[in-house]
């Protein structure tokens, strides 16, 4: 739990987050809700005080008496995506329970948010301005009974409660207050009835749905086979990772906020509200790892039809929009602030048309797991990542923009190579293990090709470690991953090198500082892209396992890979959840919360918890 005594705007830290398996809300500890992009993750946002206190809305309940101080703390209710936010004062002590119901069949789609007095009396405030369309779109409200509707040109939302309310023609507002015992239903959901009398909620209806929406999560997570060291911090990120799937179709996206900056005041602000191939291939290892296979193979499904899809000789494009279709154009929200002035607001994302090659890779590494572990394929699907590999075969010695959507240029990146030679290394053992048709003397060729390729140019004796591209001699944490593909052996003289020179700190040409890992050197490696950066998390849980895996040789990586693992899991927020990157103050940057953080803290778990075995 987190104790806070603050008045400060929130942090992209200071957030849990709900939601329902379509889209996520973020709740504040102070208790406002001040991101909800409705009715789906890539949806303009209806909420988005996370990126502009006066112009982005917000729905707040909170103590009306912020002025005399308010303890405030916030947590999970244990095993689910219930978020609690209680509030002490010297008066009473009140409960904020916020959750989007999920379980039941054609169950509406609101969010319920109910505040009560667990012990004295409290005085509350509840404030709700949506801003529809991130903000552009104007919306009027009427006070109806029951509640308040709030209508715009391209959506309508209603407000139920018993509360009576107040409105400016923008907001509705209601002051109450409430002795032990007592409590208020407030439910948001889409819709312009008119009247609400139907869906007030006293507290016994809203502990129906509190409880059944318990039950799902608990069942749910029931299914998770890890039983490790760190069991809570596990099944915590694999209740994240389900939040952000996209039930109806099975899609995974990166992280259900856009436009929060990787440095304070900084220009690195990005959409991520959609599904990369790479972030969703690497969720469904994560979560097949502990033992949920339903939505692997629910991905896979919709991974099938986009293939299927994809015409003749086109590369596959490496992110897609939640209906499957194109992300769309990246353009400026120039009226909003942006989080702490991080200008420009982005939402659409540029990337989605750039060439990345690695993305065949992650794809075929989760095909094969999940054809060994889940469900074989169909040989419909294998006919159509047949096609797929004969275009890399094809392409593979182009250059691109790879995993980190540089943009400053394409080059020869060493990551990239090395999965392609993971795609093909991957549909061979794939074919073979099936009897599939194949061109397998092309693609062994091609392989070994590009294996030799990367020993001979991707290698630098001068730094002795893999570099980042042929054409630079700087450093890229994402070459960690060559033990974990199985590229290199973790104990090859070369890749202990690498480790080596990585866990420097940047003064001295590494990339670790305090066992926290950069991606690269912004400094010394130009990427089109003004500004600097924080360290990126994903990296410190791949240098875990690299460590993890030279322990063979070098048994005090082991303990090293421990402590580092451990030290990590000291930067998660109050209820456990991680951003894309570590600031320079320990703070939470990027967009929040983040698969591939999350994903990565699953793998580098298991494959710790088992190489530490019984040693405790």
């Amino acid at each position: 739990m987190n104790g806070e005594k603050t008045s400060r705007p929130p942090a992209i830290e200071d957030h849990g987050v709900i939601g329902d398996m379509r889209t996520v809300a973020l709740v504040a500890t102070d208790g406002t809700l001040d991101w909800l992009c409705f009715p789906h993750f890539d949806s303009p946002s209806v909420f988005g005080a996370l990126l502009d206190r006066e112009k982005g809305g917000h729905f707040r309940i909170s103590p009306d008496m912020e002025r005399d101080g308010v303890v405030r703390k916030q947590f999970y209710w244990p095993e689910t995506n219930v978020l609690v936010t209680r509030f002490y004062s010297r008066d009473g002590v009140g409960e904020l329970v916020d959750f989007m119901p999920v379980g039941k069949k054609n169950a509406p789609r609101e969010v319920v948010r109910r505040i009560r007095v667990v012990r004295g009396q409290m005085a509350f405030h509840m404030e709700c301005l949506p801003a529809f369309n991130y903000g552009r779109d104007a919306h009027t409200v009427r006070i109806i009974r029951g509640g308040a509707s709030f209508l715009s040109e391209t959506l309508s939302l209603s407000l139920a409660t018993s509360m009576k309310l107040e409105t400016d023609g923008q907001r509705v507002t209601a002051r109450f207050s409430l002795h032990e015992g007592q409590s208020v239903v407030f439910s948001l959901r889409e819709g312009a009835p008119e009247s609400c009398h139907e869906r007030v909620m006293g507290h016994e209806a809203s502990e129906v749905l509190f409880r059944s929406t318990v039950d799902y999560w608990r069942h749910w997570l029931a299914k998770c086979s890890y039983t490790g060291r760190w069991r809570e911090t596990v099944q915590r990120s694999a209740l994240v990772l389900k939040l952000m799937t996209f039930e109806p179709s099975g899609a995974i996206v990166a992280a259900p906020t856009c436009s929060l900056p990787e440095f304070p005041g900084g220009m690195r602000n990005w959409d991520y509200r959609y599904v990369w191939i790479r972030d969703a291939a690497f969720t469904v290892y994560a979560l097949m790892r502990i033992g949920f296979h339903e939505e692997a193979g629910a991905f896979m499904r919709w991974l099938e039809k986009r293939i299927a899809e994809l015409p003749d000789g086109q590369p596959l494009p490496l992110m897609y929009a939640l209906d499957g279709g194109e992300v769309p154009k990246e353009q400026e929200l120039l009226h909003l602030a942006g989080y702490g002035d991080s200008r420009p607001v982005r939402v659409g994302n540029g990337a989605a048309h750039q060439l990345q090659l690695d993305i065949y890779g992650e794809l075929m590494d989760s095909v094969y797991l999940y054809n060994k572990y889940g469900a074989p394929i169909s040989y419909d699907f294998w006919s159509h990542l047949r096609r797929l590999m004969n275009w890399l075969c094809e392409h593979w010695q182009e250059r691109d923009e790879s995993i980190w959507e540089v943009r400053a240029g394409k080059q020869h990146f060493v990551y990239s190579k090395m999965m392609c030679w993971v795609a093909l290394d991957r549909a061979v053992r794939l074919a073979d293990k099936r009897s599939f048709p194949a061109d397998r003397a092309r693609w062994l060729h091609t392989r070994d090709t590009i294996f030799e390729e990367i020993m001979r140019e991707g290698w630098c004796s001068k730094r002795g470690a893999f570099i980042q591209s042929y054409e630079s001699m700087s450093l890229d944490a994402a070459n960690l991953l060559m033990p974990l593909v199985f590229f290199l052996s973790p104990v090859d003289p070369r890749m202990l090198s690498t480790l080596d020179v990585l866990r420097k700190p940047p003064a001295q040409g590494g990339l670790t500082s305090d066992g926290l890992v950069f991606r690269y050197d912004v400094e010394a490696t130009p990427d089109g892209v003004l500004g600097r950066e924080g360290t990126f998390n994903l990296c410190t849980f791949w240098l875990v396992e690299a460590m993890t895996r030279a322990r063979v040789t070098r048994p005090d990586l082991l303990d090293e890979a421990r402590l580092t693992f451990e030290r990590m899991l000291g930067y998660a927020n109050h209820v456990g959840l991680f951003a894309e990157q570590t600031g320079p103050s320990g703070e939470a940057l990027g967009n929040f919360p983040q698969a591939l953080t999350h994903l990565s803290l699953i793998s580098a778990a298991y494959n710790l918890d088992r190489a530490l075995g019984h040693r405790d």
